[in-house]
Protein backbone atom coordinates (compact mmCIF):
# COMPACT_ATOMS: atom_id res chain seq x y z
CA UNK A 1 0.00 0.00 0.00
CA UNK A 2 1.37 3.65 -1.27
CA UNK A 3 0.80 6.28 1.00
CA UNK A 4 -0.49 8.40 -1.56
CA UNK A 5 -1.70 11.68 -0.06
CA UNK A 6 -2.13 15.14 -0.59
CA UNK A 7 1.59 16.74 0.33
CA UNK A 8 -0.46 19.55 2.19
CA UNK A 9 -1.45 16.56 5.02
CA UNK A 10 2.24 15.42 5.04
CA UNK A 11 3.53 17.65 7.72
CA UNK A 12 0.50 17.22 9.92
CA UNK A 13 0.12 13.48 9.55
CA UNK A 14 3.90 11.74 8.67
CA UNK A 15 4.45 11.41 12.61
CA UNK A 16 1.76 8.65 12.42
CA UNK A 17 3.22 7.24 9.16
CA UNK A 18 5.94 6.42 10.69
CA UNK A 19 4.70 4.60 14.32
CA UNK A 20 4.64 0.66 14.35
CA UNK A 21 0.55 0.31 14.21
CA UNK A 22 0.85 1.90 10.76
CA UNK A 23 3.64 -0.06 9.61
CA UNK A 24 1.69 -2.88 10.58
CA UNK A 25 -1.72 -1.46 8.91
CA UNK A 26 0.34 -1.34 6.25
CA UNK A 27 1.55 -4.65 5.91
CA UNK A 28 -2.05 -6.04 7.05
CA UNK A 29 -3.50 -4.26 4.15
CA UNK A 30 -0.84 -5.48 1.34
CA UNK A 31 -1.36 -8.74 2.52
CA UNK A 32 -5.45 -8.39 2.15
CA UNK A 33 -4.97 -6.78 -1.48
CA UNK A 34 -3.09 -9.47 -2.30
CA UNK A 35 -5.28 -12.65 -1.02
CA UNK A 36 -8.63 -11.13 -1.74
CA UNK A 37 -10.70 -8.53 -3.06
CA UNK A 38 -10.51 -5.37 -1.71
CA UNK A 39 -12.47 -1.68 -1.89
CA UNK A 40 -11.93 0.65 -2.76
CA UNK A 41 -9.16 0.02 -5.71
CA UNK A 42 -5.48 0.53 -3.91
CA UNK A 43 -4.94 4.08 -5.68
CA UNK A 44 -8.02 5.25 -4.18
CA UNK A 45 -7.28 4.55 -0.22
CA UNK A 46 -6.53 8.12 -0.18
CA UNK A 47 -8.86 9.81 -2.42
CA UNK A 48 -10.40 11.68 0.65
CA UNK A 49 -7.49 13.46 1.11
CA UNK A 50 -6.30 13.81 -2.19
CA UNK A 51 -9.39 15.86 -3.28
CA UNK A 52 -9.44 17.80 -0.17
CA UNK A 53 -5.96 19.31 0.92
CA UNK A 54 -5.33 20.17 4.09
CA UNK A 55 -5.99 23.95 3.67
CA UNK A 56 -9.44 23.65 1.80
CA UNK A 57 -11.15 21.45 4.20
CA UNK A 58 -13.44 23.62 5.87
CA UNK A 59 -16.45 20.82 6.14
CA UNK A 60 -16.01 16.96 7.83
CA UNK A 61 -18.14 14.07 7.19
CA UNK A 62 -17.74 10.96 8.93
CA UNK A 63 -18.47 7.88 7.51
CA UNK A 64 -17.81 4.31 8.90
CA UNK A 65 -16.64 1.56 6.41
CA UNK A 66 -16.26 1.86 2.23
CA UNK A 67 -19.12 -0.10 0.51
CA UNK A 68 -18.14 -3.51 -0.10
CA UNK A 69 -19.71 -4.14 -3.44
CA UNK A 70 -18.14 -4.29 -7.03
CA UNK A 71 -17.13 -1.07 -8.16
CA UNK A 72 -18.94 0.95 -5.58
CA UNK A 73 -16.44 2.66 -3.29
CA UNK A 74 -14.12 5.39 -4.43
CA UNK A 75 -12.28 6.43 -1.72
CA UNK A 76 -14.93 8.97 0.14
CA UNK A 77 -17.30 8.63 2.43
CA UNK A 78 -20.91 7.72 0.89
CA UNK A 79 -19.93 8.60 -2.33
CA UNK A 80 -20.17 5.62 -5.15
CA UNK A 81 -18.15 5.85 -8.68
CA UNK A 82 -19.97 7.35 -11.72
CA UNK A 83 -22.89 4.99 -13.41
CA UNK A 84 -22.81 3.02 -10.07
CA UNK A 85 -26.57 2.11 -8.77
CA UNK A 86 -27.21 4.68 -5.48
CA UNK A 87 -26.73 2.67 -1.84
CA UNK A 88 -29.52 3.60 0.39
CA UNK A 89 -27.71 5.73 2.70
CA UNK A 90 -26.66 7.88 -0.52
CA UNK A 91 -30.42 7.88 -1.54
CA UNK A 92 -31.75 9.42 1.49
CA UNK A 93 -28.66 11.98 1.53
CA UNK A 94 -30.04 13.17 -1.68
CA UNK A 95 -33.45 13.18 -0.70
CA UNK A 96 -32.64 15.68 2.21
CA UNK A 97 -30.79 17.56 -0.23
CA UNK A 98 -34.13 17.68 -2.14
CA UNK A 99 -36.22 19.17 0.61
CA UNK A 100 -33.49 20.73 2.22
CA UNK A 101 -31.76 23.05 -0.86
CA UNK A 102 -34.51 22.39 -3.71
CA UNK A 103 -31.34 20.18 -5.58
CA UNK A 104 -32.59 17.52 -8.07
CA UNK A 105 -32.19 14.47 -7.37
CA UNK A 106 -28.81 13.44 -9.26
CA UNK A 107 -28.21 10.59 -11.67
CA UNK A 108 -24.23 10.51 -10.29
CA UNK A 109 -23.88 9.47 -7.32
CA UNK A 110 -20.14 10.69 -7.14
CA UNK A 111 -19.52 12.91 -4.29
CA UNK A 112 -16.15 14.18 -5.65
CA UNK A 113 -17.22 17.44 -6.35
CA UNK A 114 -18.01 18.29 -2.95
CA UNK A 115 -14.27 17.06 -1.93
CA UNK A 116 -13.33 19.28 -4.42
CA UNK A 117 -14.66 22.05 -2.47
CA UNK A 118 -13.28 21.32 0.80
CA UNK A 119 -15.44 18.34 2.01
CA UNK A 120 -13.22 15.86 3.91
CA UNK A 121 -15.37 12.76 3.15
CA UNK A 122 -13.36 10.60 6.03
CA UNK A 123 -14.44 6.77 6.42
CA UNK A 124 -13.15 5.52 9.99
CA UNK A 125 -12.17 2.43 8.09
CA UNK A 126 -10.26 3.09 4.95
CA UNK A 127 -10.88 -0.89 3.22
CA UNK A 128 -12.32 -3.01 3.42
CA UNK A 129 -12.59 -7.09 1.82
CA UNK A 130 -14.95 -7.66 -0.69
CA UNK A 131 -18.80 -8.75 0.72
CA UNK A 132 -17.54 -8.55 4.06
CA UNK A 133 -18.95 -5.44 5.96
CA UNK A 134 -16.22 -4.29 8.67
CA UNK A 135 -13.39 -6.86 7.51
CA UNK A 136 -11.18 -3.96 7.77
CA UNK A 137 -11.82 -3.04 11.15
CA UNK A 138 -10.30 -2.96 14.62
CA UNK A 139 -6.72 -3.46 12.22
CA UNK A 140 -5.34 0.63 12.65
CA UNK A 141 -7.46 2.78 10.51
CA UNK A 142 -9.45 4.14 13.39
CA UNK A 143 -6.14 4.93 14.97
CA UNK A 144 -5.20 6.73 12.00
CA UNK A 145 -8.52 8.42 10.87
CA UNK A 146 -8.94 9.69 14.61
CA UNK A 147 -5.50 11.38 14.52
CA UNK A 148 -6.68 12.45 11.24
CA UNK A 149 -9.51 13.95 13.14
CA UNK A 150 -7.53 15.56 16.24
CA UNK A 151 -4.93 17.22 14.06
CA UNK A 152 -7.64 18.72 12.30
CA UNK A 153 -9.21 19.73 15.45
CA UNK A 154 -6.36 21.17 17.00
CA UNK A 155 -4.47 22.90 13.51
CA UNK A 156 -7.80 24.59 12.33
CA UNK A 157 -10.54 26.15 13.27
CA UNK A 158 -14.12 26.97 12.33
CA UNK A 159 -14.59 23.58 10.91
CA UNK A 160 -17.82 22.33 10.31
CA UNK A 161 -18.19 18.42 11.41
CA UNK A 162 -21.66 16.66 10.19
CA UNK A 163 -21.48 13.79 12.25
CA UNK A 164 -24.24 11.41 11.61
CA UNK A 165 -25.42 8.31 13.55
CA UNK A 166 -24.02 6.89 16.73
CA UNK A 167 -20.87 5.96 15.67
CA UNK A 168 -19.52 9.05 14.23
CA UNK A 169 -21.17 10.98 17.56
CA UNK A 170 -19.12 9.30 18.95
CA UNK A 171 -16.16 11.12 17.19
CA UNK A 172 -17.27 14.88 18.85
CA UNK A 173 -15.16 13.70 21.93
CA UNK A 174 -11.81 14.60 19.84
CA UNK A 175 -12.91 18.10 18.45
CA UNK A 176 -12.80 21.09 20.04
CA UNK A 177 -16.00 22.58 20.15
CA UNK A 178 -15.01 25.82 21.45
CA UNK A 179 -13.03 26.43 18.25
CA UNK A 180 -15.44 24.21 15.72
CA UNK A 181 -19.06 23.60 14.43
CA UNK A 182 -20.31 20.69 15.42
CA UNK A 183 -23.61 19.19 13.87
CA UNK A 184 -25.35 15.76 14.11
CA UNK A 185 -28.59 13.95 13.52
CA UNK A 186 -29.39 10.30 12.70
CA UNK A 187 -27.45 8.18 10.24
CA UNK A 188 -28.59 8.04 6.89
CA UNK A 189 -29.30 4.42 6.78
CA UNK A 190 -32.79 3.62 6.61
CA UNK A 191 -33.19 2.29 9.70
CA UNK A 192 -32.60 5.28 11.35
CA UNK A 193 -34.07 7.68 8.53
CA UNK A 194 -37.59 5.84 8.25
CA UNK A 195 -37.97 6.54 12.17
CA UNK A 196 -37.56 10.06 12.07
CA UNK A 197 -33.70 10.97 12.58
CA UNK A 198 -32.79 11.61 9.88
CA UNK A 199 -35.08 13.47 7.58
CA UNK A 200 -35.42 17.39 8.29
CA UNK A 201 -32.06 17.86 9.76
CA UNK A 202 -31.34 20.47 7.36
CA UNK A 203 -27.19 20.12 7.67
CA UNK A 204 -26.45 20.81 3.94
CA UNK A 205 -28.02 24.86 4.40
CA UNK A 206 -27.22 25.23 8.12
CA UNK A 207 -22.95 24.02 6.63
CA UNK A 208 -23.22 27.34 4.44
CA UNK A 209 -24.92 29.76 6.44
CA UNK A 210 -22.26 29.06 9.10
CA UNK A 211 -19.66 29.02 6.45
CA UNK A 212 -21.02 32.51 5.16
CA UNK A 213 -21.31 33.59 8.73
CA UNK A 214 -17.56 33.48 9.07
CA UNK A 215 -16.54 34.81 5.46
CA UNK A 216 -15.86 31.64 3.70
CA UNK A 217 -17.41 30.47 0.52
CA UNK A 218 -20.41 27.87 1.51
CA UNK A 219 -20.21 23.94 -0.39
CA UNK A 220 -22.24 23.80 -3.55
CA UNK A 221 -24.14 20.91 -2.55
CA UNK A 222 -25.17 20.29 -6.35
CA UNK A 223 -24.61 16.69 -7.90
CA UNK A 224 -25.68 16.03 -11.63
Amino acid sequence: MNVDIHPSWKPHLQSQFEKSYFQNLVEFVKSEYTKHTCYPKGGDIFNAFNHSSFDNTKVVIIGQDPYHGPNQANGLCFSVHDGITHPPSLINIFKELMTDINMPYPKSGNLMPWANQGVLLLNATLTVRAHQAGSHQGKGWETFTDAVIKTISAQKENVVFLLWGGFAKKKAKLIDSSKHHILTSGHPSPLSANRGYWFGNKHFSKTNRFLESIKKTPINWTIK
